[in-house]
């Protein structure tokens, strides 16, 4: 038991070295969020933080960040990734489904100086109000019922790209230029140029400041005077030991308490050695983690299902030391590597503790699995803080890479016949997903990056990251927090007005990326400034028989493939989760004759 007393020692001790910190320095919160350093709040006490950082909390539920002199509301921070996503505060509820937004600044950051910067994520459109010169761009789309502004024309330039000059030649009485998010403009999320300036767009965070950064390195927060917060001068490091203008590490108590901490964990780590050589004799478990404990009692539970088991030492040596990175994700990155036996494999190495969920999600699902049209999970790796998972690889990576890609060549671009095989694949291993296997599972997040495609191209769902595991005879799902890819998370798992969550959210995801197939398989789609400028699910709708025929270059059977593909997937998108087909029906409408298939009703497309 003394090694058990001992460990409170060390922290009694750092928790004593903190009292010189200052209180106002602690978190504070408006509404749901937290206000973590660097950011502070412009109403509170607090001289921590950085400069251009301080946020207003509006009605004690709206938190706002100020660039350059306009307001954003900030959707939320990520205090790992340093990120902060933020949308123009001046865009209502009312602009969120319309075309024209009236937004009244430009967001213009010096990347040399400012303490926030645009992400790689993140790109420009740009809106021309009132134009008395018509704007003759290939890119431009005219924009109708604009108010205040209808006696002219306005455009917006999904683009983003304009100069000064051409503005001034258009004669136009504003030009704004926003940024978004560029998959939200590529999904066109929320279904208008309003609805994707309101999703938002990212910004990064950093010190920038070398005062800042060696404040901060030697284990302080850095802070200003809160008079000069906006200037940027007045610079003060926060220590355990008080506040110094220099850096933390100068103080005789720190020091001490420093010795006292080391010899303490000395002494501990003297007594701890005799009770490890005992718990390798004797299999003595004293200091599990909860989190190990919970995933192995979990493997042997499923004992008879998991694959095989690898060691760390193994995993590295088939991935030469993770020579070959072949993607990354929110979890994790994925590695190419090679079995004894020869075969190929893809390795994805999860991110310390933060991928336990996925991974046992991932064991517990696919290993129940067995489909042509789902990947195979060939081994696993659970070793101290280390998971990997170890897939059979697919040569020609995702159907996002092959299918949505511009950049390839014209040869690698996939035939109509090619594609609507993927998608009777794809729906194939759905079906096989929600009531083909011993335990009935919802994917959750079917979109393009998560098809994988093999040497013959056929389709292979992957990713069970966030996938449920339900009853055979359950039909709704109890799920706490939206889970998904925006643009293919199916509305009823933000609302339970639209019905409950179900296998059928996987029927939403799965026709967006139907549809998502088709504009993106005809190139000349986003010249067409009427398409563009209207929710693509809605103008196929409208134009269903003319862009079969022009898809197909008038060939009977590849316009009914077409059609098939269409149809079903406005079927699946439906709003309301119980007018949308199971994947059991879906298949039957591909594999069927294009003369028995309706069209849904269009308000439901709204």
């Amino acid at each position: 038991m003394a090694p058990l007393l001992l460990l409170p020692l060390p922290v009694l001790l750092l928790l004593a070295a903190a009292d010189g910190f200052p209180a106002t320095c602690s978190n504070v919160t408006c509404g749901s969020h937290t206000i973590e350093y660097p950011f502070w709040l412009n109403s509170s006490a607090s001289s921590c933080g950085y400069p251009g950082l301080g946020l207003a909390c509006e009605s004690n539920a709206t938190l706002i960040l100020s660039v350059r002199s306009h307001k954003y509301r900030v959707i939320g921070i990520n205090y790992i990734t340093h990120t902060v996503s933020v949308a123009d505060a001046d865009i209502d509820d009312g602009e969120y489904t319309t075309d024209c937004p009236r937004l009244y600044a430009n967001l213009s950051i010096d990347y040399t100086s400012s303490w926030l910067q645009l992400t790689p994520l993140d790109s420009n459109i740009t809106f021309l109000y009132n134009c008395k010169k018509n704007v003759p761009r290939s890119s431009a789309v005219e924009l109708r019922g604009c108010q205040g502004y209808d006696n002219k024309s306005s455009y917006v330039l999904p683009d983003g790209g304009i100069t000064g000059a051409e503005a001034y030649e258009y004669e136009c009485e504003a030009v704004v230029v926003a940024p978004v998010m560029d998959f939200h403009k590529k999904t066109m999320v929320g279904g208008s140029f309003g609805g994707v300036v309101k999703a938002g767009f990212e910004l990064i965070y950093n010190s920038h400041s070398q005062q800042c950064g060696r404040c901060e390195d030697s284990g302080g927060w850095c802070g200003y005077q809160r008079n000069e917060m906006r200037g940027g001068n007045g610079f003060t490091c926060f220590c355990d030991g008080g506040p110094t203008t220099a850096r933390c590490g100068g103080h005789k108590k720190r020091t001490i308490i420093y010795i006292a901490a080391s010899l303490s964990c000395l002494l501990l780590l003297c007594l701890l050695i005799p009770v490890f050589f005992l718990t390798r004799k004797y299999g003595l478990l004293l200091f599990k983690s909860k989190d190990e404990t919970r995933i192995k009692s979990f493997l042997q539970k499923n004992e008879n299902l998991h694959p095989k088991r690898y060691t760390y030492a193994e995993v590295k040596r088939m991935t030469k030391s993770f020579a070959v990175k072949l993607g990354q994700g929110g979890f994790g990155v994925v590695y190419k590597g090679n079995l004894y036996d020869g075969r190929q494999v893809a390795v994805k190495m999860l991110k310390d503790s933060k991928g336990d969920g996925e991974f046992m999600n991932e064991v517990a699902s696919i290993s129940r699995t067995s489909h042509v049209n789902v990947v195979t999970l060939l081994g696993f790796c659970l070793q101290g803080s280390k998971r990997a998972l170890i897939y059979e690889y697919m040569p020609n990576g995702s159907l996002e890479r092959y299918a949505f890609n511009n950049s390839l060549k014209g040869e690698n671009t996939l035939t109509w016949d090619k594609l609507f095989d993927i998608a009777i694949g794809i729906a194939r291993g759905l079906e096989y997903l929600h009531r083909g296997c011993n335990t009935r599972i919802v994917h959750f997040d079917i979109k393009p990056h998560n098809i994988l495609l093999d040497h013959d191209l056929c389709p292979k769902i992957s990713d069970f990251g966030l996938a449920k595991l339900c009853l055979n005879k359950e039909s709704g799902i109890s799920m706490v927090g939206a889970r998904g890819t925006i643009g293919y998370i199916a509305p009823e798992v933000y609302s339970k007005q639209f019905g409950t969550i179900s296998s059928k959210s996987d029927v939403y995801s799965y026709g967006m990326m139907v549809l998502e197939m088709v504009g993106a398989r005809d190139k000349n789609i986003n010249a067409n400034s009427e398409s563009s400028s209207q929710y693509f699910p809605q103008w196929i709708y409208e134009h269903l028989d003319d862009y079969c025929i022009s898809a197909s270059e008038i060939n009977g059977e590849t316009t009914e493939l077409v059609r098939k593909m269409i149809v079903v997937g406005l079927w699946c998108i439906q709003v309301i989760s119980t007018d949308r087909p199971t994947m059991t029906r879906v298949v039957e409408m591909l594999e069927g004759n294009t003369s028995n298939l309706e069209l849904p009703r269009k308000p439901l497309l709204s």
